[in-house]
């Protein structure tokens, strides 16, 4: 049995297994530790590169099968220079048009609602179009250095791909940041629920509505979301999302359009409209949103992992008109929505417009819709982070119900944590310049250390002229995935932390907000 053996036919949350059967059964023998060979594979880092093999260069030929794997996996031209970038066409896989369709739905979500104010905070629209231009370059080159990555050992996830690059410290890293991240994303659809609601009720129900417990935000976001929300989180599988993700798709386009159409038809007064930035830094406030729009590195290697043709000439195709679609979209919901309101708009755009219109109430309720999909979405790709984290360090022996009870304890404690923290948080902005912060690690960091290792690997004395370039670029990446993470982390702190002056109103003020609304609502003191 071979370890290509132990590949699971479609294992991917895009693509069901094929066949229902165990894992762990069909991988191994009854009489095999699973973990004992997972163990073994040591894939290359460039901290340990090439010490394992040098110690067992005197092995004879009757070595333990189980160091002779390891040996193979340690050997650099065999693990990170693979024979072929392609592999033979996966029966019932999906289509290069298929594959587009899923990288625009992964891209497309909760940072087009934000994006007109952040081109406001960055100093109007020129100046934000040049910086997402410059941004597209290193986007671009992520995707394609991420698929090529995972093509030589036929990874699956992110995780598996800097396990190949970085060895298990690298995947238990990336499992922490997105397992991080996709709390982050979690938070933000909540508060994006809430804005909805507001919304609608202050259209409806009058700008008091408030002031009844039952239209208070703080009741109807937590409310709907345990009854629609946690029971889709303890599932083991979402392929019963599929169609609402691909009904989202449309949901966002119909929202671009209201944007457009409310420009060019409303009767909307916009504040003041900026042509440069009051400061350098202000530029900065822009990218953690488009790195956050533009996001979709998580979620491309289980897509690419999925496609008929797996190969990097399909893949790039794919790829590259899928970011062209999401550039139209949120380039022309940024630009029209911000010359719409100008310096007034919301930091979600939605909530500007009077809700009392069919055609924008039909976009909150949509919105809401699209929104209660998908967080199950990204609680799955961080349970299973946070899960994977768990079974490394904590868990020896793991059973069909230790699993089961992790699984539903991670995802009870995780649905909590996101309801009082999204209770207590304002607007969908201040989430957002944290996450973007992250997105830069995606975009940038992981794609420069891929880079870096495979290039060092197939010419470890950078003996081209094509090596010494291409390691530069991957420094490039690198060191700037560092730099505008703590840049943006540091802004978005600031930003968060600076007086609420800045902030939209809110559409009703009441005495106690959050915590404070439920102690008033039982009348605990």
């Amino acid at each position: 049995m071979t370890i290509k053996d132990c590949i699971a036919p479609g294992d991917s949350i895009f693509c069901p297994r094929s066949h229902d059967y165990d894992y762990t059964d069909h991988c191994y023998g009854p009489d095999d530790d699973p973990t004992e060979f997972t163990n073994n594979l040591s894939p290359v880092s460039i901290i340990r590169q090439n010490s394992s093999h040098s110690s067992r260069s005197g092995a004879d030929d009757n070595e333990d099968p189980n160091e002779s794997i390891s040996e193979k996996s340690d050997d650099d031209q065999a693990v990170l220079v693979p024979a072929s970038t392609s592999y033979p066409d996966t029966e019932g896989g999906t289509s290069t048009l298929g594959t587009i369709f899923l990288i625009v739905n992964a891209a497309l979500g909760a940072g087009l609602l934000n994006l007109p104010k952040a081109f406001d905070q960055a100093g109007g629209v020129v100046t934000a179009v040049l910086v997402q231009a410059m941004l597209l370059v290193f986007i671009m080159l992520a995707l394609l250095i991420l698929a090529q990555t995972a093509n030589i050992d036929n990874s699956a996830t992110l995780q598996e791909v800097m396990h190949t690059a970085a060895g298990v410290w690298g995947r238990r890293v990336t499992s922490v940041i997105v397992t991080v991240y996709c709390f982050g994303s979690c938070i933000t659809f909540l508060i994006i629920i809430g804005d909805q609601f507001d919304r609608a009720f202050a259209s409806l129900v009058g700008s008091e509505y408030c002031h009844t417990w039952y239209y208070n935000r703080d009741f109807v976001m937590p409310a709907s979301s345990l009854l629609l929300i946690l029971p889709l989180c303890y599932t083991k599988k979402i392929d019963f999302l599929k169609y609402a993700s691909a009904f989202g798709v449309f949901i966002i386009i119909y929202v671009v359009a209201l944007i457009c159409v409310e420009y060019a038809t409303g009767d909307h007064v916009p504040g003041p409209i900026k042509t440069k930035p009051d400061d350098w830094l202000d530029v900065f406030s822009v990218i953690p949103v488009i790195c956050f729009g533009y996001q979709c590195h998580v979620s491309v290697i289980p897509i690419y992992s999925c496609m008929k043709h797996r190969n990097i000439k399909h893949f790039s195709v794919a790829s590259t008109s899928a970011i062209a679609i999401c550039v139209f979209t949120y380039t022309g919901a940024a630009t029209f929505g911000y010359l719409t309101f100008g310096s007034t708009v919301s930091e979600d755009i939605l909530t500007n417009y009077n809700a009392k219109k069919p055609s924008v109430m039909i976009a909150l309720v949509a919105m809401g819709l699209k929104t209660y999909a998908t967080y199950p979405i990204l609680l799955f790709c961080g349970r299973e982070g946070l899960s994977s984290i768990v079974k490394d360090f904590f868990v020896k022996d793991d059973t069909p119900s230790k699993e089961k009870s992790r699984r539903y304890t991670i995802a009870t404690i995780w649905f909590v944590a996101t309801i009082l923290l999204a209770i207590e948080i304002p607007n969908i902005g201040a989430v957002i310049h944290v996450l973007g912060s992250f997105a830069a690690i995606f975009i940038f960091v992981f794609p420069g250390v891929c880079l870096l290792q495979t290039t060092l690997s197939r010419d470890h004395k950078l003996s081209t002229t094509k090596s010494r370039l291409t390691i530069i670029l991957a420094l490039i990446f690198v060191v700037l995935g560092f730099f505008l993470f703590g840049v943006v982390l540091t802004q978005g702190i600031k930003t968060d932390l600076s007086p609420a002056s800045t902030e939209s109103p809110p559409l009703c003020e009441t005495e106690a907000r959050g915590f404070r609304f439920y102690f008033n609502l039982f009348n605990v003191t």
